[in-house]
């Protein structure tokens, strides 16, 4: 009997169980989406903000200042003191060596031009390719860090490329402007211990002061300087998770943490734990976040999931909304049948029931259908603002099925209400 009450009900009002299913599919693909891109926009957002740069600069213990992550004192400046380049591929052997998506050396040297003017001159790598100690390897250099850089002239220069000239240079607009530098002009320079014939191949505008800088390749600004295998510091881009009191605690002392939050500390990609792990990996070194960029990528990954979950929020109140409207215009219309049940003895719960079961399975049907559609829906946004698919979570269907279900209980609540104050006499005499 209650079986066929419910096909009753689903004949007779069809159009309106349409309808609620509707509203109940729209609301949890809208969830879906939401849930599914918030729990996968972290590296996102992380991927899209290594474009504008390292987050991370290691230097040489005894020329830096105070750390202010680990309290540690280093000594005064000494221009004699360096990081060793046999060591850079240990920064890919930290725990978090996948998080490492790019790092470049640098080594600082002056050099002497024609007419007499000093400029300052740096060697790195443009797009090295590293072989690692774990047996892989790596590209990695200027080009991908400093991709915002506009060369106006010319072309990058690329290690890799055969052919490329070990003289080969690249120099800042304001420089080139100043000495009236074109690209493929030779520029004889006088380093710190010998002289070289620099080849321009590129003229970039970086909007610093890197434009009046040269840049060449680490061999030949080691060579130039006489300090072959030596750097003055690494830039490092990681992808990080945004600090909390743990990792705030973690950076003024790593030592005052207990052994599980030491664990915790250190098996999670806060930008202290990679500092503090690169500094394990590369000898007598200081490696500290450079904390505009880092605070800004936490900063902006934090608005981004709040405003994933105010639009959640807000998309599962205008579903319970709409669940209301529609489930108390049901029961108004079928108020004859439920009095007439009331009259021949039905009890207020059974009724109750049999609304709310029908309502179930018609969200049931909705929600389904939602999550498939929430699925394309991610899809759209993960093209659309990172260029790439998003990762749908499994567990989030029962977390959308949670919250479909009481949304659904919360915009039944009205209705139901108004159909335990029906009373019989009245709705069956038209009142």
């Amino acid at each position: 009997m209650f079986i066929r009450m419910i096909r009753g009900a689903f004949a007779r009002q069809w159009k309106k169980m349409l309808v609620i299913a509707l509203t109940i599919m729209l609301g949890t693909s809208l969830a879906t989406a939401m849930i599914n891109v918030m729990l996968d926009v972290g590296d996102k957002v992380n991927q899209e903000l290594k474009t504008y740069g390292a987050n991370i600069t290691v230097l040489p213990k005894s020329v830096s200042v105070m750390s202010d992550l680990y309290e540690m004192e280093g000594g005064g400046e000494d221009s004699g003191s360096y990081l060793l380049e046999s060591e850079l591929g240990n920064i890919k052997t930290i725990f978090w060596a996948f998080n490492i998506v790019d790092f470049t050396p640098f080594i600082d040297a002056s050099v002497t031009l024609p007419d007499g003017e000093s400029v300052p001159l740096v060697g790195t790598w443009f797009n090295h390719h590293l072989d690692l100690p774990t047996g892989e390897s790596l590209d990695a250099g200027l080009k991908t860090l400093r991709t915002w850089w506009d060369v106006d002239q010319g072309e990058w220069i690329d290690e890799q490329v055969e052919g490329t000239p070990e003289n080969a240079v690249m120099i800042g607009t304001v420089l080139a402007e100043r000495e009236g530098i074109s690209v493929g002009d030779t520029i004889h320079v006088q380093g710190p211990v010998k002289d070289a014939d620099l080849v321009v191949q590129g003229i970039f505008d970086a909007g610093g002061d890197e434009d009046s800088q040269i840049f060449a390749q680490l061999d030949l600004a080691q060579e130039l300087s006489d300090l072959d295998g030596y750097l003055n510091k690494i830039e490092v881009s990681a992808l990080t998770t945004p600090d909390n009191e743990l990792a705030e605690k973690a950076a003024k002392d790593p030592k005052s943490l207990t052994i599980a939050q030491y664990e915790l500390w250190y098996c999670t990609a806060y930008v202290s734990s990679i500092c503090y792990q690169i500094q394990e990996a590369i000898t007598d070194s200081v490696a500290a976040p450079v904390r505009q960029v880092a605070d800004s990528e936490g900063a902006i990954l934090e608005k981004t999931q709040l405003l994933m979950v105010l639009i959640t929020i807000l998309s599962l109140i205008g579903s319970a909304l709409g669940i209301t409207n529609l489930v108390t215009a049901s029961v108004m219309e079928r108020s004859s049948e439920i009095g007439l049940f009331k009259a021949i003895g039905a009890k207020d719960s059974s009724i109750s029931g049999l609304v709310l079961t029908e309502i179930i399975i018609t969200g049931v049907v909705g929600a389904v259908a939602g999550y498939f559609l929430g699925f394309g829906f991610a899809q759209i946004i993960g093209h659309t603002v990172f260029n790439s698919s998003i990762e749908m979570k499994p567990f989030v269907i029962p977390i959308v099925a949670v919250l479909m279900l009481a949304v659904t209980l919360a915009g039944s609540i009205p209705a139901i209400r108004m159909l335990l104050r029906l009373r019989p006499a009245e709705v069956l005499h038209g009142r």
